[in-house]
Formats: C-alpha cells, sequence, structure tokens
C-alpha cells in the first residue's frame, strides 16, 4: 500500500502578478510545513504524490501526479465558497502584518487569534469540500487553504 502524503507541491504562478516578502514567506512556510508532515489520500489512488495547485475558471485545480511524475488524475473545487475567507485572511493578514512591526504584544496576539479562526473555518470547508474526493487532515487543509490565498493574489 502506498503512502498517502504530498511529496512535492507546485503553484502554478502564471497568475500572480505580485507578492509581498510577508506572502512570499507564508507560502514558503506552508510548502515547508506540508512537505514535513502531511496526509492526502486522493479516493482510488495510492501515494505518495505531485501535485500542483492552480487555479482556472475560479475553480481551484489538483492536478495530481503519481511519485515519478505521471498523470493520475485533477479535482476540481469551485471556490465561490472561499471568496469571504480568502478576502478575510487577507485583511486580518495585513493587520497582522502592520502589527508586527509597530504594535504591542496584546494588540498582535489578538489580531492573531483572529487570523487562525478564520483560517482554521477554511480548513474545515476545504475538508467539507474535498469529502469523497481527497481525504486529509486539519493541518494539511490549513497549509493548503495558505496556498490557495497565495493563488488568488493578483496585485
Amino acid at each position: 500500500m502506498g503512502e498517502p502524503r504530498i511529496i512535492d507541491i507546485e503553484l502554478d504562478d502564471r497568475t500572480i502578478i505580485w507578492r509581498s516578502q510577508d506572502i512570499e514567506q507564508e507560502k514558503k512556510i506552508a510548502i515547508f510545513d506540508l512537505l514535513e508532515g502531511n496526509y492526502f489520500a486522493p479516493a482510488g489512488h495510492e501515494g505518495p504524490f505531485r501535485i500542483l495547485l492552480r487555479v482556472e475558471d475560479n475553480r481551484l485545480a489538483i492536478d495530481l501526479r503519481d511519485e515519478d511524475g505521471a498523470a493520475l488524475d485533477t479535482v476540481r473545487l469551485g471556490l465561490a465558497r472561499f471568496r469571504r475567507l480568502i478576502r478575510d485572511y487577507f485583511a486580518i493578514c495585513d493587520c497582522y502584518y502592520k502589527a508586527v512591526r509597530s504594535d504591542t504584544p496584546h494588540r498582535i496576539e489578538s489580531i492573531d487569534m483572529a487570523r487562525r479562526a478564520i483560517h482554521n473555518e477554511a480548513a474545515e470547508l476545504l475538508r467539507e469540500c474535498l469529502d469523497g474526493k481527497i481525504d486529509v487532515d486539519f493541518d494539511t487543509a490549513r497549509r493548503l487553504f495558505t496556498l490557495i490565498c497565495v493563488l488568488h493574489i493578483r496585485g
């Protein structure tokens, strides 16, 4: 039996015009943490997996490849249900980055708690949307949501 995990992940950067240093750092951390530990089990496939995340026609496309890079499948999800969460996540992250540079530790902690709450809500929604297609654990869903947000940066 294969390993239900991601061993490599790429983002389709063709539509991303500009990314701040803060967002680039979030992306690097999410990818590092995801590759260090994840649970990712697409229905009908055995891992480990290489994946490409991309947005096409306002849908998330998750291109699945096997360990050797051979194409397996593409799972697509509508992103309309994530619009508010993505918008809220960007807004709270912007507040967080500004607070880290000049605010009190108490204010930073409050903003970070709000950021985590949005992130957690989005992770649960992602797990729900993937149900029956790809089984992921909570931490994997959180990191994937971060990367979905990165794909939505348009400059």
